[in-house]
């Protein structure tokens, strides 16, 4: 009894949180002056603007997704199965514009390549006007959200890679060399990963608002911004929400009937035996020249920009005076919301590698959904669910941020908790059961002890996703509970660069502190 009780008042809450504030919204934008009336979305669709919107939108995200995978899947087979020098360390190098908000590398490279940026300086005005032509429109955003989103693929290129049965490729190598073994053997067997990270960039992109924001480039997330924060039009920001939710709807159907199972399948597929590596052999220096130089522009000079633009005691003085309230509350925000997807992914985890209910598979559908939401569509529906009189004290607190991490990063629990709970032997458990041990027993004395570990990766990441959150936290948060991330985003438009500059640079520090975490859970707990 305690146990259902426990699974479905998670899912509720989670629903409650999360899915009820969008169906809200959507509702919502059905009835105009009291009465039912699709005005709203004859609006939308016969504008000229909302078709472009789309298309850019969709260009965006398209483009971003094409060079990330053909950028991300050689570099992520190079750091994965190859004698790379350096490897691991190329590795954390490309992971750091994903722990930051994006819009910060947009910042950097605005000083870069802005009329009165360091080209312009070293060169002459005319190219400097020339740079900051291509960086305010799609190249620029596309270039720096390539540079931000490349890491996702990556990762999970690496992850997919040392899942791949190396006897598989031992076999084939009987027959061809390296490059044949790994053209048509292993690339093709982590497609469906390879396909799983492509659609996360692609969502991830569509749902972006700070870089397009900054940079000039006229997409969905920026207009639902401007019309419900700029001219507090509830309806018309809604109605040019829901292109975008329609179009994650579709992403999440493919997710669900034509990668879930082969990733299923090929995850089974792996073995003990340790993953065979590729000799680079004489094209080493070249592999080495070629990643040094893609890790240079992509991650070092942006960097190094903020902090030559922030080198000064006065500067980061006054970045701390103008931040330390943001500074504190994103702290403690983050990790309220953390230790909230902890409580969330913990159980709904359990459900969904478990199978505890026969719901399991809505559950983890509204999870992903949400997740694959832009974040300016969940902080319209939580604007307007919770913005009523009888619920101001939810609204105008921090607890509006809080279900806004909560519907938005439940999924990231939920599927590393879900990971963890595949190691946890089912018969423990059961044995537990057997002599008589309640619920709340075996989760204090089997479930948790035994998944702890993923438990504290789970805080960690949750603790990095909401440190930076800004979609979110720019459309719900009340007066006096800005984070950094958005004291930055405001302040950023009047403030002396080398102010910013050194917020910038105390965000992405702040952010690179879960790294060591991480290392720690990774070498300690067991």
């Amino acid at each position: 009894m305690g146990k259902r009780f426990t699974l479905y008042t998670t899912i509720f809450l989670l629903i409650g949180i999360g899915l009820a504030p969008v169906l809200y919204m959507f509702i919502r934008s059905l009835f105009v002056d009291g009465g039912f009336s699709l005005r709203n979305y004859e609006t939308l669709f016969q504008s000229d603007r909302e078709w472009r919107l789309l298309f850019n939108s969709l260009s965006l995200a398209g483009a971003t997704t094409l060079i990330t995978v053909l950028l991300g899947v050689p570099l992520g087979t190079l750091f994965a199965k190859t004698d790379l020098p350096l490897k691991r360390f190329f590795t954390i190098l490309f992971v750091i514009p994903l722990l930051v908000p994006s819009y910060i590398l947009a910042i950097a490279w605005f000083y870069c390549l802005g009329r009165s940026g360091i080209v312009a300086m070293i060169f002459n005005a005319d190219v400097g006007i020339l740079t900051s032509n291509l960086l305010f429109g799609f190249a620029g955003t596309l270039f720096v959200m390539v540079s931000a989103l490349l890491p996702v693929v990556i990762i999970l290129t690496i992850t997919y890679l040392r899942m791949v049965n190396p006897n598989l490729e031992e076999a084939a190598m009987l027959y061809g060399p390296w490059t044949t073994v790994l053209r048509k053997i292993t690339i093709p067997l982590i497609t469906p990963g390879i396909a799983l990270a492509g659609l996360i960039v692609f969502i991830l992109t569509l749902g972006e608002f700070g870089v397009p924001s900054f940079l000039r480039f006229d997409v969905y997330p920026v207009e639902s911004f401007t019309q419900f924060s700029a001219f507090y039009n509830f309806n018309t920001a809604t109605a040019a929400a829901i292109p975008l939710g329609l179009i994650t709807l579709v992403v999440l159907i493919i997710e669900r009937f034509f990668l879930r199972k082969k990733t299923f399948i090929f995850r089974t597929m792996g073995s003990e035996k340790k993953m065979l590596v590729v000799p680079l052999g004489k094209s080493k220096p070249f592999f080495m020249v070629a990643v040094s130089i893609l890790v240079f522009i992509l991650v070092i000079i942006p960097l190094c920009i903020l902090i030559h633009k922030s080198v000064s005691i006065s500067a980061y003085t006054e970045a701390f005076i103008r931040s330390i309230g943001s500074i504190m509350r994103s702290l403690v925000y983050a990790s309220i919301g953390a230790t909230c997807l902890v409580v969330f992914g913990f159980f709904l985890g359990y459900i969904l590698a478990r199978k505890a209910i026969r719901l399991f598979y809505a559950v983890d559908s509204i999870a992903i959904f949400l997740f694959a939401l832009p974040g300016a569509v969940i902080g319209i529906g939580l604007s307007g669910l919770w913005n009523t009189p009888g619920t101001n004290f939810i609204y105008a607190s921090m607890c509006i941020i809080i279900f806004g991490y909560i519907a938005q990063y439940t999924a990231l629990g939920e599927r590393i908790m879900a990971a963890t709970f595949s190691h946890v032997p089912h018969s423990m458990e059961e044995a537990a059961q057997n002599v008589g041990a309640g619920w709340f027993r075996r989760l204090s004395g089997i479930l948790i002890p035994l998944a702890k570990r993923g438990m504290v990766a789970t805080w960690f990441i949750g603790f990095i996703f909401c440190l930076r959150d800004i979609g979110i936290t720019m459309m719900v948060y009340p007066p006096a509970h800005d984070t950094l991330p958005v004291r930055i985003f405001t302040l950023m438009a009047n403030s002396p660069e080398d102010v910013i500059s050194a917020m910038c640079v105390i965000m992405i520090m702040i952010t690179l502190l879960p790294l060591g975490g991480l290392g720690l859970v990774k070498r300690y707990i067991k």
